[in-house]
């Protein structure tokens, strides 16, 4: 095995991936520097969730390697791949999953009341998080009183609030309606950029994807330099503006 490059802090080399015999991934290969805001394009089923799956831990490729800062993701077992999701990642999903029975500011400082962390340092922290994203009004709140963009600024603070290495978005805004994506979107992205923190954005929305330093475009489970929807170059960034 070779090490990736000092300056890639989350690297992917020749990742393959089959769910139920269907290819999902065919020798893909990236590389992500830290800091950087990396949406990774494409149709719906081209691969994007499995690939964020595999970068983070949550999957082993069939075949291929993974590094996390010269560590080989692809070779740990499961506590330790566990223990580096915990510890060093964060996680977005398309929808908000929130606890019902916690209010807006518990369920964003979830994680760190899990870690033992003391619970005036985990409130400190969560409000501070929820009001980054514009939402600290809100979090006495409990999830069934928020509105869906309201609940996924929750779940977005609940991924920021451990200050993540890396933290990965699933199609982050999937449910939202436009002025809502974009608005969150802006907000998830400054907020990554205020605190560096390495971003792997999950897209099929060219718009999206142009919040993005750089965007990665895969077709049926493999990159390719140009999409179906107006995908721009695989190494550049979109050739569009979110328009609100």
């Amino acid at each position: 095995m070779v090490a990736p490059p000092d300056n890639d802090v989350l690297w992917g080399r020749s990742l393959h991936h089959s769910h139920g015999g269907s290819p999902a991934l065919t020798g893909v290969s990236l590389g992500i520097r830290e800091g950087e805001i990396l949406a990774v394009g494409g149709p719906r089923g081209s691969g994007k969730t499995t690939l964020l799956r595999c970068l983070s831990g949550q999957l082993v490729p069939d075949q291929g390697e993974v590094w996390f800062n010269s560590a080989p993701v692809h070779t740990m077992g499961a506590l330790s791949r566990e223990r580096l999701r915990r510890d060093r990642f964060g996680w977005i999903d398309p929808e908000p999953t929130l606890v019902p029975e916690l209010n807006a500011w518990e369920n964003a400082a979830l994680p760190l009341l899990l870690r033992g962390i003391a619970h005036r340092t985990a409130k400190k922290a969560a409000l501070e998080w929820l009001e980054r994203l514009d939402i600290g009004a809100c979090a006495r709140r409990r999830p069934h009183a928020l509105l869906t963009a309201q609940r996924q600024r929750v779940a977005i603070a609940r991924a920021l609030v451990t200050s993540p290495a890396v933290l990965f978005a699933d199609e982050p805004t999937a449910t939202l309606h436009r002025a809502d994506r974009a608005q969150v979107l802006r907000t998830l992205t400054a907020a990554a950029r205020s605190h560096a923190i390495t971003t792997v954005l999950a897209t099929h929305d060219a718009e999206v994807a142009a919040l993005a330093d750089r965007t990665v475009w895969l077709l049926d489970g493999r990159r390719v330099t140009a999409g179906g929807q107006g995908a721009p170059d695989a190494e550049g960034r979109a050739a569009c503006s979110l328009s609100v």
